[in-house]
């Protein structure tokens, strides 16, 4: 049998017709675990496709969530049996929903183990430090006629409603209890007293929360703004480089692209001159969420799959540059051909997808996505799409007013070299 272990964002296929996914942690604190059946909408059917413990058995049969020991829980997948519109399967652990302020970040241990025929898969997610209360563990997908498991480790603050939107599972709000009735006022009289008339009803308050985005997809130069209260403390926005190879000798060679976040906080807007350096999270220096610059990357992935920064304190973020890097090793092809895009999430309901849409070749840099934390209204993500001069190893600059440059920042070659957490 052979053992292999994921870092965030990498991907290994599956051998056998059936999968099942244990996931476990070194606490005796509750944990619950369910699966989300999702079709290439990324949205459910119905709401059956929530396989939890109130509904522990969907897709035709082909899933069931059963609790193991104090500590684990497993899914386990008749991939052969799935419905053929159903091409993903999610795994999530949520905190425990009756013990108010429990955290993922509280649950040590967390982690995926996924066996299929003679392999198994290990993904240690590690820890959850931005106030997680639901999480995307592992996901595992069908690739042509094959399937393969995801480590993904997304978090979502605003518990399983946020995720539920992204999904497109109905989630029923908890009934107002009863009024208790008034005890009846005594007789003091025989002459019955004239009724008043009654109250006007207070009129409905106006609510101003605005509805979560739900998935949306940039067109060329887009952008879509996310609502946020950027004092709320809770909020993580998460931001991935995806990309899938593109192709099965790309995706047997490597196809390594890295995720740089180029970042200008708040308190350097208009503090900078062009030509100063800004601020970049990435394979080498992966950031931290308790200090400035409250920007973390979860790790490397050297093969197809997803590289995820995420970023707290949005009081104090200003603009996030997402970039991609490709190694000359890869060759010539095309970011798009490898199939990359960016995602930017809040954790609350509020996907944005930015594609790439240019086919340019013979370029190690692209610009993506930029995520402006100034927007009055929360957070704005625009579709950039911006790639460097052929063969030109020099990454992009990010300056103080959000715009930025291509080729106007250091070289970079990658190396094999251990990452540094702040």
């Amino acid at each position: 049998m052979s053992d292999v272990t994921l870092p965030t964002g990498a991907n290994a296929p599956l051998t056998g017709d059936r999968a099942e996914v244990s996931i476990g942690w070194a606490s005796a604190d509750v944990v619950d675990v369910s699966a989300v059946l999702l079709t290439d909408a990324h949205k459910v059917r119905t709401d059956e496709d929530l396989v939890f413990f109130n509904n522990p058995v969907g897709g035709d049969g082909a899933v069931r969530t059963t609790a193991g020991p104090s500590g684990t829980t497993h899914v386990a997948v008749e991939l052969a049996k799935l419905p053929a519109e159903i091409t993903k399967v999610v795994v999530v652990v949520s905190a425990d929903a009756d013990r108010p302020g429990a955290t993922l970040g509280q649950v040590p241990g967390l982690g995926a183990l996924t066996t299929s025929g003679d392999a198994r898969i290990a993904y240690p997610a590690g820890a959850f430090e931005g106030g997680e209360t639901v999480a995307v563990l592992v996901e595992l997908y069908r690739r042509g006629d094959a399937w393969k498991v995801r480590a993904v480790g997304q978090g979502y603050a605003s518990g399983l409603a946020g995720l539920a939107t992204d999904f497109g599972i109905s989630v029923e709000d908890e009934p107002e209890p009863e009024p208790t009735p008034a005890p009846a006022a005594p007789v003091h009289a025989l002459v019955k007293e004239p009724a008043a008339a009654p109250a006007p009803a207070a009129p409905a308050p106006i609510s101003m929360a605005k509805e979560p985005l739900g998935r949306v997809d940039l067109a060329k130069g887009g952008r879509a703004t996310i609502s946020m209260d950027k004092d709320d403390r809770s909020i993580t926005v998460t931001a991935s480089l995806v990309w899938d190879g593109g192709n099965d000798a790309r995706r047997k060679s490597g196809a390594d692209l890295d995720l740089y976040a180029l970042y200008v906080p708040r308190s350097k807007l208009g503090a900078l001159n062009k030509g100063d350096s800004d601020g970049v999270i990435y394979y080498r220096d992966l950031g931290s969420l308790n200090s400035a610059p409250y920007i973390k990357l979860d790790g490397d992935s050297r093969v197809p799959g997803r590289e995820t920064v995420r970023i707290t304190r949005p009081d104090q973020q200003g603009y996030v540059l997402i970039c991609a890097y490709s190694a000359v090793e890869n060759g010539f092809g095309s970011f798009k051909s490898y199939g990359a895009h960016a995602e930017v999430t809040d954790g609350q309901g509020s996907t944005v997808n930015v594609p790439l849409f240019n086919n340019k070749r013979a370029v190690f840099w692209v610009a993506i996505a930029l995520v402006d934390f100034t927007d009055p209204e929360g957070v704005s993500i625009q579709h950039v799409e911006k790639y460097s001069k052929l063969m030109q190893e020099r990454r992009p600059m990010l300056y103080p007013d959000g715009t930025f440059e291509m080729g106007a920042g250091p070289a970079e070659f990658k190396t094999v070299r251990a990452p540094r957490e702040r």
